[in-house]
């Protein structure tokens, strides 16, 4: 028997991928997911209405690589391929990203002809980011921030008004702290063994590229074709993670909500128990967590102190999300998917996503913003209220975006430590973790965002390539 602990997205993943495992192999294991709460789905929320859709947690999916292409294997499996709704390179969404620089709102190139033209804030076409790289020295590093590596190569421009606000958006995180391997992997290595990032791309070009034996959904080969920036679901992203959870029980995998695990006891390699606070017990062979690196450590603490000490050594981020709804029929934003506050700006804000541009079947103009992150206690303390963050919210809507009416809807969602930070070493730390488990024979595996990716298609693809390592 397998426990799945967390019934957020990896933890869902997990269950459907041990099952197509047990179908694919005959077997007959049993298995449990134990969610702490009474809803499963993770950070992932969406209250709809005739009129608009909140989503208070992620709203949009990258079909991009194999981890992006994996994720739609999935959906049309789940029978959901007629829900998508994807954005084209011609939409609004996918040519206009937009920051917030020097009180004004300016638009990113989104072609190769826009590399070439100077954009404010960027003082000098992007194009002369390229030669500063061919220039640069090489510098032999084992990790490095991705802030420091962006200004090393391409300059401080890029660093302060393109990649600080693209990690705000993708982690609500500082550049200066998060490690160049979370998005930069490939760039980073490219300096360290060629000496730049031009001339390791070079080389690059002329390797022989290994052919990926990935089979193709027909949704995957449609994404391909018709070259989806991004995609959501009509009608609330929450549609997937509760397709999911129906998928599990429709195939007898057992979801026991509010049930909250106090303790886990490792009694063999091959026998775990799991101790709730109700007082009750399950015993396992294996188990799988899902949930974040904190919580798993209060779990293990008692019996594995060290392990339990490197989980809690995985920072998190607290968010604030407030949804506003206008009920205008004249649309008071121009159409754009949104646009992002760089930390130099010292902005209470992260950036603000156009929902009403980005989702489907929304009346009126719809808007998300983003607050906190890695700023949010020194922006906002440790007892702001939901009613604050809307008076912020709506305070910088109405001087960025000259809107002066007010919303006849609105949500404010605090998530507390929603966002794992991989910071310089990250990879290395993770690492160490799975080493221990490994060492001490463990019977667990460790699957979610606190450890190989934060991004839905990365939560999804942690499942699939740990049950398919413990399978085999």
């Amino acid at each position: 028997m397998a426990a799945i602990l967390g019934g957020g997205l990896g933890g869902l993943s997990t269950g459907y991928y041990l099952l197509k495992n047990n179908i694919n192999n005959n077997n007959n294991l049993k298995l449990f997911l134990l969610e702490a709460t009474d809803y499963c789905g993770g950070w992932i929320k969406s209250i709809r209405t005739k009129d608009y859709t909140f989503e208070q947690g992620p709203r949009t999916i990258r079909p991009k690589g194999i981890v992006g292409l994996n994720t739609l294997n999935m959906i049309q499996d789940l029978g959901l391929s007629e829900h998508i709704s994807p954005i084209t390179p011609d939409h609004p969404a996918a040519k206009n990203r937009m920051i917030y620089v020097n009180q004004n709102l300016h638009l990113l190139p989104s072609s190769l002809k826009g590399v070439f033209q100077k954009n404010t804030p960027f003082s000098k076409p992007l194009i002369y980011a390229l030669l500063n790289d061919i220039k640069s020295p090489h510098k032999e590093l084992e990790d490095d921030s991705i802030y420091n590596f962006v200004e090393r190569r391409f300059g401080k421009e890029i660093a302060d008004y393109a990649i600080s606000p693209m990690i705000c958006g993708i982690c609500a995180g500082d550049a200066k702290e998060i490690s160049v391997k979370f998005l930069m992997r490939t760039l980073f290595e490219w300096e360290q063994n060629h000496g730049g990032v031009i001339k390791g791309m070079m080389k690059s070009m002329f390797k022989s590229k290994n052919k990926s034996d990935f089979e193709l959904s027909d949704l995957a080969k449609r994404s391909q074709e018709e070259k989806w920036n991004v995609y959501t679901i009509k009608g609330g992203l929450d549609i997937f993670p509760r397709t999911l959870t129906n998928y599990l029980k429709e195939n007898d995998v057992k979801v026991n909500m509010n049930s909250n695990v106090r303790e886990i006891q490792f009694v063999d390699s091959g026998t775990v128990t799991l101790k709730n606070t109700s007082g009750g017990e399950l015993i396992a062979n294996h188990v799988y967590s899902s949930i974040p690196a904190y919580s798993l450590a209060k779990l293990v603490h008692r019996q594995h102190p060290e392990l339990a000490k490197n989980l809690t050594e995985i920072p998190f981020v607290t968010v604030g999300i407030v949804n506003l709804y206008f009920a205008t029929q004249k649309p008071l934003i121009e159409p754009a998917f949104g646009f992002l506050v760089p930390p130099i700006e010292n902005s209470p804000i992260l950036g603000v996503v156009f929902d009403s541009c980005c989702i489907p079947d929304q009346n009126g103009t719809v808007l998300t913003v983003m607050l906190g992150g890695k700023w949010y206690k020194e922006k906002f303390g440790d007892r702001t209220t939901k009613e604050n963050l809307l008076d912020i919210a709506l305070h910088e809507i109405k001087k960025i975006l000259q809107i002066s009416d007010e919303p006849a809807a609105s949500n404010v969602n605090i998530l507390h430590n929603c966002i794992p930070q991989y910071v310089i070493g990250h990879y290395e730390k993770v690492g160490k973790i799975r080493q221990y488990i490994r060492d001490n024979n463990l019977p667990i595996s460790l699957i979610g965002c606190s450890y190989d990716g934060v991004g839905i298609n990365d939560v999804i693809y942690s499942a699939k390539t740990q049950v398919q390592k413990d399978c085999t």
